[in-house]
């Protein structure tokens, strides 16, 4: 089980603006209290969504943005996680852990039911689980190979267990997954659901109910949703929630700044300043859970420099992660601090905070015995010239930060070359570990457990996803521990100590996180966007917005 977390999948950088978990309140409000909005049933919401919608079908939504933004409206997850990353029932009233930590007793809600009104059941599960397990290549490798080893049975209509061959106690995660209605679609395989009518008139158990397709030009260019009456969680007020499709961000941003929507599912980091400057308009951002990391190749034997942790430590101490986060990203992301993001129940909080300091990365160079030619040149005991080769995605983006990298290090004499390359060849050179350094992506999304054991573990050093190549055997027994023991205390404890000697050994830099920005009318209220780990999670609480409508008289002096 020790090798399975289909999310953390490597990407590189996009052009993905995401970020800071602050709220930027755009509208006045006046200094003294002149009224107290109350929450009202009615109304109705629309959000400008770049993107095309392909199919409403969570077990085939998993490559497109959209779909899964409409898809999280109209379904429900067994599970889904608070802010911090830790789970809560959705579908599930309840759960149970045996002591070792392989049986998974689920215990399903008794007034969840689908809109058409069929009572949700644990065939509707067990469905969803076989198509998970299934052999269709519409499934990722890694996902299909985790299912199939999970063994699934009904214990009642309302209950179900799942059996593991070890205990793993990140598996709440992969109960994630919206479940699909068995009365209606049981008989069907994976590739028979893909041009299958459901797709476009979807059923589900979640806050609203599909209603229709607004089309234009022979293409869909809208959708409309409509309140479910009996929604398990309390019907939303919101009546209607409607999404209008642009071609782009900035398109979708221009609808918003047009009349045409209230809210804007998108803003590139480009448009904040125009977004913030708009009356009426509150910006909700939120760092995403994707971490820009340079790995370092600890066990390059041409590169002995890297096998030290006072040489790696100076590398960090030589990068200017402000400069990158500000002129790559406009400032729209977040120092990190480590391998675990900040917020989430696992990550140390008392981490020193890595500093640029030019001065400290040379006192650390010197103090491993480097030196420096006349000419700057940093030069090792044995007296060669340091130089590293920076491996890196050939797009602007990444080779303008990659370019601010390679100027940092040059600033304490280091050579670098750039090696810029398309991403299917990078990510080849990782898995050979044919690398000196790499800036990448670690994406976790959809992963509030932090696992960090197929990054960083020794047993995954050689075949698995450790490219680093960090060898660190007390981390490893650290990590292991974590995920098979489902207390989440002692969980706490060994992720503590993980990252402590992460921060004392620094086998890669860990840069930033991205930012996402989210845009709504401040008429739309009870509007909370905590730490997310998809886009679609800004809509974890969308039953309770409200249109504002009416307010209550002001209290009398």
């Amino acid at each position: 089980m020790r090798h399975f977390r289909w999310q953390l999948l490597i990407v590189l950088i996009t052009g993905l603006v995401v970020g800071l978990i602050l709220v930027f309140q755009r509208s006045a409000t006046p200094l003294a209290l002149e009224s107290t909005p109350n929450p009202v049933t009615g109304g109705s919401f629309t959000e400008a969504l770049a993107g095309e919608i392909i199919r409403l079908n969570p077990a085939l939504d998993r490559f497109n943005q959209p779909d899964r933004d409409v898809d999280r409206l109209i379904f429900s997850s067994l599970i889904k996680f608070d802010s911090r990353g830790l789970p809560v029932g959705d579908l599930a009233a309840n759960w149970e852990v045996s002591s070792e930590g392989t049986r998974y007793v689920i215990n399903l809600r008794e007034n969840a039911v689908w809109h058409d009104g069929t009572p949700l059941t644990s065939q509707d599960v067990l469905y969803t689980v076989s198509l998970l397990q299934s052999s269709s290549s519409l499934v990722p490798e890694d996902l299909r190979n985790f299912w199939q080893q999970i063994q699934a049975a009904a214990l009642s209509d309302l209950s179900l267990e799942f059996s593991l061959p070890n205990s793993f106690a990140p598996f709440l995660d992969y109960l994630t997954f919206q479940v699909l209605p068995s009365h209606l679609l049981g008989n069907l395989s994976l590739d028979e659901l893909v041009d299958h009518p459901f797709n476009l008139a979807p059923i589900g158990t979640g806050p609203y109910r599909f209603k229709e397709f607004q089309v234009a030009d022979g293409k869909i260019s809208g959708v409309s949703l409509e309140a479910f009456e009996y929604y398990y969680s309390g019907r939303p007020y919101i009546d209607e929630v409607h999404f209008k499709l642009y071609p782009d961000a900035k398109a979708a941003l221009q609808a918003y700044l047009g009349d045409e929507a209230d809210a804007v599912a998108q803003i590139a980091h480009e448009d904040l300043v125009t977004a913030l400057n708009q009356p009426g308009l509150d910006v909700h951002s939120s760092r995403l859970p994707r971490l820009t990391m340079v790995f370092l190749n600890t066990q390059n034997l041409t590169k002995p420099p890297l096998q030290s942790a006072e040489f790696r430590k100076a590398l960090m101490a030589a990068t200017n992660r402000q400069k990158l986060m500000d002129e790559v990203y406009a400032s729209q992301a977040v120092p990190a601090l480590g391998p675990i993001m900040p917020g989430n129940w696992a990550f140390y909080d008392g981490l020193e905070p890595y500093r640029y300091d030019v001065d400290l990365a040379r006192q650390l160079l010197a103090g491993a015995g480097y030196s420096w030619s006349e000419d700057g040149k940093l030069m090792s005991p044995e007296g060669a010239q340091a130089s590293l080769t920076l491996l890196v995605q050939d797009d602007p983006t990444h080779n303008k930060m990659a370019a601010i990298l390679a100027a940092d290090w040059a600033a304490i004499g280091i050579e670098v070359t750039l090696d810029a390359r398309p991403y299917a060849d990078l990510l080849a050179n990782l898995n050979a570990r044919s690398y000196e350094t790499a800036l990448v992506d670690i994406d976790m999304s959809n992963s509030p457990d932090p696992d960090p054991y197929p990054f960083w573990a020794e047993s995954q050093a050689e075949t698995g996803q450790n490219y680093a190549q960090w060898r660190n055997t007390t981390a490893s027994e650290y990590l292991e521990q974590a995920r098979t023991q489902p207390e989440i205390e002692l969980r706490v404890r060994l992720y503590r100590n993980f990252q402590i000697l992460f921060a004392e050994d620094l086998p890669s830099l860990p840069l930033f996180y991205t930012v996402y920005n989210y845009g709504m009318k401040n008429s739309i209220k009870n509007v909370s966007i905590g730490p997310i780990y998809d886009p679609a999670d800004r809509f974890n609480a969308i039953n309770t917005w409200y249109v504002l409508s009416e307010t209550a008289p002001a209290p009398s002096e």
